[in-house]
């Protein structure tokens, strides 16, 4: 049986933690202007397709 430090493994939590908060932050805020400036397009695109589909009543 070994003797783990709560203190250590808390921490030791945290920091993973912290490690995927950073790597999804790269994710969605590491894209240049133009990733930006396509995906903008890509939703207002989709959203256009979407009312157009849509019935008045």
């Amino acid at each position: 049986m070994t003797v783990v430090s709560l203190n250590k493994a808390r921490k030791a939590r945290a920091k993973a933690a912290d490690k995927a908060q950073a790597a999804e932050n790269r994710v969605a805020f590491g894209r240049t202007k133009a990733e930006k400036t396509q995906a903008k397009a890509d939703t207002a695109l989709a959203a256009r397709r979407l009312d157009d589909k849509r019935l008045e009543p």
